[in-house]
């Protein structure tokens, strides 16, 4: 599992192909921590995230890389010293001051980042946003091998993307990916963040689920894509009315970016073909391109902390 020619998120210089790197994805319900070694990962480490992370943000890091390492010692790694440590975490981040703005997920306003894991990790720190360490992951090691122009979308209950443009993550301000909560339609059901609408409350799999039962049925967006493949014809209605309105909030991204390849990512991508052969088949009605790609992400959950792994170090 390896890829010449890594290109970090911000341009900087990539992980020297000699170099242990560590990279940790803090999810709402996970951290997922990896060992990377010469482009493969080499190690992994699963916790469950604590209650009340940000007071002890730095000591919850510096444990799970301790934990990681001791995986790697037992297989044949004792000793080993990363060089960096990327840490990435949801919600709003600030890159460029190391401070996590916002998430809803882990209740953090605020949070100095940078100054939590400074001196409590080995090596160089890096922090950045899991959506677009995830695209970095994906480019590096997964679906977006070899193309340097591509649109990341993860779709699980909520709705986020990464933009890769000429072969660099596009950073942005703090906002930058949160097309879940662009108002697509005023009249719509009431999102998460209070307004009515947002993408997300439309093509999410907590709004897929939703319709479902609303309908009088049972189960969830995974029920809703068996039933698709069933040939349930209340099932197929709201899955297409879904991915309507998806293809129409990516397309015109697609197109301004010039996009040659969107990566499928979260929950709702286990479908397979089920959502991306009508996708795929949407965005080629909207946009000007027909040779556009869409495909499953394969790193899984994997992919932001694999991400992570390959910041630059700042500190």
């Amino acid at each position: 599992m390896s890829t010449p020619g890594p290109t970090p998120a911000d341009g900087g210089p990539a992980v020297d192909g000699g170099d242990l790197a560590v990279g940790v994805d803090i999810g709402g319900t996970r951290i997922k921590t990896v060992l990377v070694q010469q482009g493969s990962v080499v190690a992994r480490h699963v916790q469950p995230t604590p209650e009340g992370l940000a007071a002890r943000f730095g000591d919850v890091v510096a444990g799970g890389v301790d934990r990681l390492l001791a995986v790697a010692a037992g297989d044949g790694l004792a000793g080993a010293t990363p060089s960096r440590v990327g840490v990435v975490v949801p919600g709003l981040v600030d890159e460029r001051r190391g401070v996590a703005e916002w998430s809803a997920n882990l209740g953090w306003r605020d949070l100095d980042l940078l100054g939590a894991l400074r001196g409590r990790v080995p090596g160089r720190v890096a922090v950045g946003h899991d959506v677009r360490a995830g695209l970095l992951g994906e480019h590096l090691l997964g679906a977006a091998r070899g193309v340097d122009d591509v649109l990341f979308v993860p779709l699980g209950t909520g709705v986020a993307v990464a933009l890769m443009t000429a072969g660099r993550v596009v950073r942005g301000s703090s906002w930058s990916g949160e097309l879940g909560h662009v108002v697509v339609d005023p009249a719509g059901p009431r999102c998460g963040c209070g307004r009515s609408g947002c993408l997300e409350a439309l093509t999410g799999a907590g709004a897929v689920g939703h319709r479902w039962r609303e309908a009088g049925r049972e189960g969830d967006a995974r029920t809703v894509a068996e039933a698709v493949a069933a040939g349930d014809a209340v099932a197929q209605r709201i899955w297409s009315d879904a991915i309507e309105v998806l293809a129409g909030t990516l397309a015109p991204v697609v197109a301004s970016a010039g996009t040659r390849r969107v990566v499928v990512g979260g929950g709702m991508a286990q479908a397979g073909p089920v959502l991306l052969d009508p996708l795929r088949a949407a965005l080629h009605l909207r946009g000007p391109d027909d040779a556009l790609e869409v495909v499953r992400a394969e790193l899984g959950d994997w992919a932001g902390a694999i991400g992570a792994a390959h910041l630059p170090g700042t500190a």
